[in-house]
């Protein structure tokens, strides 16, 4: 849905409004969806006859229902999905954070789980927050639980669990990747809101620019776009003139950038100019002006881009535009990558800026981009032969008997650490293929000579 100027987009419904107390739970918290129909995005995890959906709907496996290690970055799900498998099937309910939580309270859950079981019959879901502060001993103890079906394990984390979840645990639980929300399932997020009578029921309109600068600043993330639209609504009701407390209060954009201290930098009437600031950023990388790449970075940040999406963009750069011009432009974007979604904003912007000045100022290679390209384009063409007989696997019984390794000749062997080879297959050593064809620039200058003498040796040319 795109909206300009001060078109509303309308809402409906009753329930709790701000003002009415302070102890209601936030919006978030109150919207969060009872049901799947309820689920915002997330599509593909919850297919029918999907992991995720099974174990919501309560149909246990051959060995009864499984554990689920949920993956993906904040205000994607992951609570919400915890939340459904327990009330779904109407299991007993179990949350902890990583943060506070020890070895002594994961006992105390196996210890009530038993009871639950023993005296009415009740499967316990433990919800385990950031599951990735945990350290190997912690998550140690929850083994027995898991792997004897005590406890139904739904464990959230924004780390890749392959780094930060032991291998045991992952091995006796479903993983579930969650992605960000498209924007228009936030919009849709933020619809609900407005007219739900757990949210904030017909009080309030919101002007449409003010919507798609929610929608821009929650960076596919729900919990931020229902936690900004909260705020704004608060200062809505503060703005409201007095005597019409009977009428829907204006959320509008001007209200929305008080309420987050941020102003909207429009990238465009028609809201669509993010991809063309997000391009003009590439580019500027590409075409070494550090200055102009600053600056699309800073338009990018106060608009609320998600500075993870940013580091993202500079980490394919690093490669594709500089490449081995200069290799260690992509240390520095992956070490960026890592630093932002450890830092967050404000600091982020000073990681992302030593990365695009250090992008931008690099030599410039598109070679292994080109490489790469050229040889996919060969499979794809159908190019390509079998693999040569004495480069085959020969760890197996009766590979001798068929000549696979035969000839093979170990290059830590030659005197030079390289001697001529066959390893193409036929029809492209025919052709003599030459995929990577390194530049004069930066690091690149010193690798061409090195490839053409490696492979002058290696083709026997």
């Amino acid at each position: 849905m795109s909206a300009r100027g001060s078109d509303l987009f309308s809402l409906a419904s009753g329930g709790d409004t701000p003002g009415e107390g302070d102890l209601r739970p936030p919006l978030a918290v109150r919207m969060r969806p009872r049901s799947l129909e309820e689920v915002a995005g997330q599509q593909d995890v919850l297919r029918p006859g999907s992991p995720m959906r099974r174990l919501i709907e309560g149909q246990a496996g051959v060995a009864g229902p499984l554990s689920a290690v949920l993956w993906g970055p904040p205000g994607t799900g992951k609570t919400t999905l915890a939340h459904l498998v327990a009330t779904a099937a109407e299991r007993t309910f179990v949350e902890l954070s990583a943060v506070t939580a020890g070895v002594k309270d994961v006992r105390a859950v196996m210890e009530s789980a038993v009871r639950e079981r023993s005296l009415h019959g009740r499967q316990t879901v433990l919800f385990l927050d950031e599951i990735h502060r945990f350290t190997k001993a912690q998550q140690d103890a929850l083994l027995p639980g898991v792997e004897n079906r005590l406890v139904i394990l739904v464990a959230a984390t924004t780390e890749n669990p392959s780094f930060s979840v032991i291998a045991p645990l992952l091995s006796r639980s479903v993983l579930v990747r969650l992605g960000p929300l498209e924007d228009e399932e936030i919009r849709g997020v933020v619809a609900r809101a407005l007219t739900d009578e757990r949210g904030l029921a017909k009080e309030f309109v919101l002007d449409a620019d003010a919507l798609e600068h929610v929608v821009r600043m929650a960076g596919g993330d729900a919990r931020r776009a229902l936690t900004t639209l909260e705020a704004a609504a608060g200062v809505a009701v503060d703005e409201r003139a007095a005597g019409r407390e009977d009428e829907p209060a204006r959320i509008a954009l001007a209200t929305v950038e008080q309420a987050m201290a941020i102003a909207a930098v429009r990238y465009d009437r028609a809201g669509d100019q993010h991809y063309d600031v997000a391009s003009a950023f590439i580019k500027s990388m590409r075409g070494s002006d550090v200055d102009a790449a600053l600056h699309y970075l800073a338009r990018q940040l106060e608009a609320g881009e998600d500075p993870r999406f940013i580091a993202r963009r500079i980490v394919i750069s690093a490669s594709e535009d500089v490449g081995l011009g200069d290799p260690t432009a992509l240390q520095t974007a992956v070490a960026a990558l890592h630093a932002v979604a450890q830092i967050g904003m404000p600091e982020a912007r000073i990681i992302l800026a030593q990365a695009v000045v250090h992008n931008a100022l690099a030599p410039k290679s598109n070679a292994v981009y080109a490489a790469i390209n050229a040889a996919v384009a060969d499979v794809r063409a159908g190019k390509g032969g079998a693999v040569p007989p004495h480069l085959r696997g020969s760890g197996y019984a009766g590979a001798a008997r068929l000549g696979h390794g035969e000839g093979y000749r170990y290059s830590h062997d030659e005197p030079a650490g390289v001697g001529p080879q066959q390893f193409l297959p036929d029809d492209l050593l025919a052709e003599d293929v030459d995929y990577y064809r390194p530049t004069g620039r930066g690091w690149e200058e010193r690798l061409g000579g090195r490839w053409a003498e490696l492979r002058r040796i290696v083709r026997g040319r």
